[in-house]
């Protein structure tokens, strides 16, 4: 019986870098698998179908919700977006640790869904890094900035609801710290009740 994957969902203020963040933990190591969405909306230039999404029509996406196939999803002004289950389950199977990037509300449906789900939640030291990364992106207007801390505040609201945090202060650092919490989980008891079980049929003819 080969070793199953572990879930993991990563949530994060908007410029809290999780996006480098996960880019750089998928580079450096090769059991960690990004989960694609499904979307409604069209594809962007230089995206790719099962690259960047999985691209459906409303008629196919809404089938996808009647039968159960999507781990969440949302809509989002009018598009729907959604964790499709198979691909997930292919990886998790084939021992791949498969992340998910979502928001918190999401985040607590897979939680429900899959309660053994590892959840992350990726957060700058402090609020005043966070509105300095905003702002050093050059490309929101103060508009925007002042709408995602905002966003920032509400979200904040669910962070102890997450399995950890992750201070995304050094990126180094936070690569290596978020690899051994998951690494870590692969240790938790519970996902172990096999190799309890045997251990303890062994032990009795010992």
């Amino acid at each position: 019986m080969g070793k199953r994957g572990v879930l993991i969902v990563v949530s994060g203020f908007s410029g809290s870098g999780k996006g480098t963040l996960m880019r750089e933990l998928l580079n450096r190591y090769d059991n960690y698998a990004l989960s694609i969405s499904a979307t409604t909306r069209g594809p962007r230039p230089g995206e790719e179908e099962g690259r960047e999404y999985f691209f459906k029509t409303t008629e196919e996406f809404e089938k996808m919700i009647a039968k159960d196939e999507l781990i969440e999803y949302a809509r989002y002004v009018d598009n729907y977006y959604g964790t499709p289950r198979v691909y997930v389950e292919e990886q998790l199977a084939a021992g791949m640790d498969v992340i998910l990037e979502i928001e918190i509300q999401g985040a607590l449906k897979v939680k429900e869904k899959f309660p053994d789900t590892l959840l992350l939640f990726v957060t700058p030291p402090t609020a005043g890094e966070l509105r300095r990364r905003l702002v050093g992106r050059g490309t929101e207007t103060m508009d925007v900035i002042e709408y995602r801390m905002g966003r920032a505040r509400e979200e904040a609201e669910g962070m102890d609801r997450y399995d950890y945090l992750i201070i995304n202060d050094d990126l180094e650092e936070c690569v290596e710290e978020m690899h051994k919490i998951i690494q870590g989980e692969h240790r938790r008891s519970f996902r172990n009740q096999a190799f309890i079980e045997h251990m303890k049929e062994e032990l009795k003819g010992e």
